[in-house]
């Protein structure tokens, strides 16, 4: 049985990293004010994986994104993936030569499927995560691309098959109701999607303490919680949730 993972997100807009909420962005420091808060090299044992999103709207610039990637990944041996405007297999590349492990695709799966199966055939799916945001409209769960601006006409569930058809390693589910509040995360909407799954599920958007981590993981066919909250798990956070879903006897890695 596969592990269960923690994965901490950060949130990037040109030369700044950012707290979102509802994809409402927020400007909280640069690369030296997440090394003085963060250190991820001393908390990585508390983490499986980092996530780093490049959320710039205007200009998605992949070689200034890439270097700041190049800077975390020092000293930091834990997986990391990173995405947010890839657009070509160089766009790929530059963010696999700059120390990212896996890449994250989001606009491109609905508008460029060629482009993402000369991906999964270049690095495998493994090396990709799908990543899905939705909101409630009407009471339907609608798919948005594009840093959130394009609503595509499809539903959430037929849109999760879709991408499951393209064979992508796994799915990182961001609901934009949920993001940032701190609230926990669209459990009613997991729960009707994950039974179906057959690929790792990345829960986000939401979860403000590690009682919704510990929920997250708890839930069948849940492979990983993501959290984005710069401010709810700063200091020693995340190593005490970490030590609480341990407690809870879940299936997570326990390094010493």
């Amino acid at each position: 049985m596969l592990r269960k993972r923690i994965i901490f997100t950060l949130i990037y807009e040109n030369g700044f990293f950012m707290q979102s909420r509802n994809f409402r962005l927020q400007k909280v420091g640069n690369i030296d004010w997440l090394e003085k808060n963060y250190k991820f090299q001393h908390i990585a044992f508390s983490l499986d994986e980092l996530i780093v999103l490049n959320a710039s709207r205007e200009n998605k610039d992949i070689s200034k994104f890439a270097n700041i990637l190049s800077q975390l990944v020092n000293d930091v041996f834990i997986p990391i993936a990173a995405g947010g405007g890839i657009r070509s297999t160089d766009d790929a590349k530059i963010l696999f030569n700059n120390g990212a492990d896996k890449i994250v695709l989001n606009t491109i799966l609905s508008k460029d499927a060629a482009l993402v199966q000369e991906l999964i055939t270049t690095y495998g799916s493994q090396s990709i995560i799908a990543a899905i945001d939705y909101k409630k409209i009407d009471g339907k769960n609608k798919v948005f691309i594009e840093d959130g601006k394009e609503e595509l006409a499809i539903e959430l569930e037929e849109y999760i098959e879709y991408v499951v058809g393209l064979n992508v390693g796994e799915i990182y589910l961001n609901c934009i109701d949920k993001d940032g509040t701190g609230f926990g995360y669209d459990f009613d909407t997991i729960a009707k999607i994950s039974e179906s799954l057959n690929i790792p599920l990345i829960l986000a958007g939401g979860a403000g303490n590690e009682k919704h981590l510990i929920e997250g993981l708890s839930m069948n066919n849940v492979n990983a919680v993501a959290t984005a909250n710069l401010f709810n798990f700063i200091g020693d956070g995340l190593p005490k949730a970490r030590k609480r879903i341990l407690d809870e006897r879940l299936n997570i890695a326990q390094w010493n």
